[in-house]
């Protein structure tokens, strides 16, 4: 035991004759604000501990020591911690950053720690470059720079995209290593959106100013379907194919597809041919049975496309022998002949009575004498156009289309500065003598808007009436405008997609975005005989100077607004009254003739001459026509002029078409006493639009508003192209795209759109509706929810101006 204990006592002499070992070595230190930092040293075996700072012991009083003696080798272990102020930091100037380090004694010497650094942490508040918003294609790289502020320790940087931290270690397509920048190496739809850069280090945490960034995808187009069917079974028609700008559709202001959407193309359909005999062959030799024969084929034509085949037999036998081969009773066989004879006596007659009455129900169905109205010298009367303004040149017109010129004024709306354009004119356009099918007439009058040389900043929004039935595609319609030798240059088809000019097809009228001021004017091609054009029928009447004839004057023009106002005109100098509200009959293109007849009149009162209760006005003059209008009369000569009550009816018909009944019911009384009857009571027959500060327009502060919320593009993909779609005007979206505001040149079209209604309503209805779709974190849909809630009413601009609505909103 004894020997067991000195050898004890032997080790721990031996352990305490070593030098310092460092268990704890002070490390560096940030001070944050102005909370002091602690030191921290322990060695064994350790006599004594010390601090040293900047090369000068630190005062023994400011150092706290902790002894204990470690088990298993009974070394002491000695613990020693100091405060570091950060004015101490703050006072040292020295060369280097102020530095502490430990010096250990032992019984055979001393031991020094590792240096430790003292510094005072911060994070400067501004980026030294701060990430940029940008566009980039699909499948592009994005590359989004950051350098943080200056700081001590130095900041770390993480991305948020939209307030969510960007891990590159989710996504392998994006990378954030490499010097604090963000890189997206193929850009996808699903990384638009807002990213900040965020630097943090122990003391604060800084955001850098947001960048939104934008993928967007450039329209292509679909592959073309195929060519539809013919939509004529016999003759010349037409068909077309179609592709639309959705391989990939244009998202986030990308660019919309260049070209036409729809392609159209004549066809020919075959018509059905009818089979026919060919000669008959040679009889055959006689047979046996005393019969020969002899055959033919239907092959003169063959029936070829579904047509018929031939009536009749094919194989024809006879006796060859002078009936010598019969025996059979003669008188039977004269009986036999007579009733056969008789027979075929009555089928001639009964089929000569039923084609006569055919022929005489073709030529016209009132049982009445048909006559054309060229013929009669009382049918049509020659009468003169007076300008409807005051200073213009009178015309002596007939009731030839082609040897008349019109002129009316119309008012054409023109948006530049928010103003009207005003005082502009048309006239006839020049048509081919010989019409046909596939010939090209005027469908609305000549519009002109100037004067020449005029320079606009945006396009003329114009809107030109038509009398066209768009409701089928039996028409081809164009655009053209007067050349400055007079004659007429194509500038689109209405269904062609321009960046030249901006074509709106409606059911009545046609809007158009034009940049050149000149004479435009809307000609159609009919390509079948299903087209048509709405003709207009109005009914005028007065007595005569006798008080014994009654006139009665039946008119046909073009169904435009302006066509009728000539009509108007000259009836309101005869004195003429409105027998009937005008109505509309739809006039097809298949070479038919119009019938105007007047029926039920009282016949013990009033009797008209022989052979005129029927008039006709041929295809040509009809179809033909453009502001001239057709007029036929009827003179009623009354038996008593106690007769003071006139009813008849007035039928205007397409022979193989349509028909319109004009009634008419009437009292001479009136006329002879003046009394006064509204003369015109349908408001679309007189121009309507209002002009100067009472023309329908959106106000300017909303409308200014609208356009700064609409042309910039952003991530959700509310710009003008879904204004557009909203506003039903989303077709052509290549014109808007090339122009400087887009969403202005919309609303120019949409406010030509609503001349007459003024409706307010459905633009805040669709700005409503595009808020409700945004972000909940955007602010542009309280934006469009504040405009539309700011758009008055329809009911509230109808007697108020332009500027007085601006003034209230501004």
């Amino acid at each position: 035991d004894l020997s067991t204990g000195s050898r004890s006592r032997d080790g721990l002499s031996a352990m305490s004759g070593t030098l310092p070992h460092f268990l704890q070595e002070p490390d560096d230190a940030y001070i944050v604000k102005s909370n002091p930092i602690k030191l921290r040293c322990r060695a064994r075996p350790a006599l004594q501990i010390f601090f040293k700072c900047n090369g000068e012991w630190v005062h023994q009083n400011q150092h706290t020591s902790l002894e204990h003696t470690e088990l298993g080798t009974g070394l002491k272990i000695r613990e020693v911690m100091i405060n570091v102020s950060r004015q101490q930091v703050e006072d040292f100037h020295g060369p280097e950053d102020y530095w502490c380090l430990c010096v250990a004694w032992s019984h055979l010497g001393t031991s020094k720690s590792r240096k430790a650094t003292v510094r005072i942490a911060y994070l400067r508040k501004n980026f030294e470059q701060e990430p940029q918003g940008m566009e980039v294609p699909i499948n592009g790289m994005i590359v989004l720079h950051c350098r943080p502020p200056e700081g001590v320790p130095a900041a770390e940087v993480e991305w948020l995209k939209n307030e969510e931290l960007v891990s590159s270690i989710e996504d392998i397509n994006i990378d954030t290593r490499a010097d604090h920048n963000l890189i997206i190496n193929e850009a996808r739809l699903s990384d638009s959106g807002n990213y900040t850069c965020l630097a943090s280090n122990i003391v604060a945490r800084r955001r850098s100013a947001t960048a939104t960034v934008i993928v967007f995808v450039n329209g292509g187009w679909s592959s073309w379907t195929d060519w539809s069917e013919c939509n004529i079974r016999c003759g010349r028609g037409v068909q077309k194919r179609t592709r639309t700008c959705t391989n990939p559709a244009p998202l986030n202001g990308g660019a919309f597809c260049e070209g036409m959407s729809v392609q159209k193309s004549t066809c020919t359909s075959p018509c059905p041919v009818d089979g026919g005999w060919a000669e008959w062959t040679m009889w055959s030799v006689c047979s046996s049975e005393c019969e020969r024969q002899r055959t033919r084929e239907c092959t003169d034509p063959e029936p070829k496309h579904g047509g018929r085949l031939c009536d009749g037999v094919a194989l024809d036998t006879d006796n060859c022998t002078g009936d010598l081969c019969i025996q059979a009773d003669m008188d039977s066989n004269n009986d036999v002949a007579l009733y056969s004879g008789l027979a075929a006596g009555v089928v001639t007659v009964v089929v000569l009575v039923i084609a006569l009455t055919l022929y005489r129900r073709n030529q016209s169905e009132y049982g009445v004498d048909v006559i054309d109205s060229s013929a009669l010298t009382g049918g049509f009367q020659s009468f003169s156009f007076k300008s409807a303004r005051q200073g213009e040149s009178k015309q002596q017109c007939q009731i030839d289309p082609s040897a008349c010129m019109t002129r009316a004024l119309i008012t054409v709306y023109a948006r530049q500065d928010y103003e009207k354009t005003e005082n502009q004119y048309f006239s006839p356009f020049p048509l081919p003598q010989i019409p046909t099918v596939n010939s090209e007439i005027l469908l609305s009058p000549e519009v002109t808007y100037g004067p020449p040389g005029l320079t606009l900043s945006c396009p003329v929004a114009l809107t030109i009436a038509h009398c066209a039935d768009v409701s089928s595609e039996d028409w081809n319609i164009k655009l053209k405008r007067q050349a400055q030798d007079n004659s007429w240059e194509e500038v689109m088809t209405v269904e062609e997609e321009s960046t030249a000019c901006y074509c709106l097809l409606d059911t009545q009228c046609c809007h158009l975005l034009v940049e050149r001021p000149g004479c435009y004017a809307l000609v159609g091609e009919a390509l079948t005989q299903a087209a048509g054009k709405r003709l207009r029928l109005a009914a005028f009447g007065n007595m005569e100077p006798n008080f014994l004839n009654y006139s009665i004057r039946v008119y046909c023009v073009n169904d435009t607004p302006h066509a009728f106002q000539e009509v108007v005109s000259v009836e309101r100098g005869r004195g003429g009254r409105l027998l009937e509200e005008p109505k509309t009959l739809l006039f097809r293109a298949n070479s038919f003739s119009l019938q105007v007849s007047i029926q039920d009149i009282p016949q013990f009162l009033w009797s008209i001459k022989p052979f005129t209760t029927c008039q006709e006005f041929s295809f040509s003059q009809v179809w033909c026509s453009s502001q001239s209008p057709l007029q036929c009369a009827f003179s009623l000569e009354r038996y008593s002029p106690a007769a003071n009550q006139l009813s008849c009816k007035i039928s205007v018909r397409q022979v193989k078409g349509h028909e319109q009944i004009l009634q008419v019911y009437t009292t001479i009384a009136e006329q002879r006493t003046g009394n006064t009857v509204p003369f015109f009571t349908q408001s679309d027959c007189t121009i309507t639009s209002q002009t100067g500060s009472r023309a329908f327009k959106i106000p300017l502060s909303i409308r200014q508003r609208i356009c700064a919320t609409f042309d910039t593009a952003n991530a959700k993909g509310k710009d003008w192209q879904l204004l557009a779609q909203k506003l039903h005007i989303d077709r052509n979206l290549g014109y808007f795209a090339r122009q400087t505001s887009p969403s202005a040149v919309i609303l120019s079209l949409w406010e030509a759109q609503h001349q007459e209604r003024g409706d307010l309503d459905s633009l805040a209805s669709a700005l409503e509706e595009i808020g409700k779709v945004q972000s909940k974190h955007s602010t542009s849909a309280d934006t469009l929810d504040h405009i539309s809630k700011t758009i008055p009413s329809s009911d509230s601009i109808m007697n108020r101006s332009s500027e007085e609505l601006d003034t209230n909103h501004t």
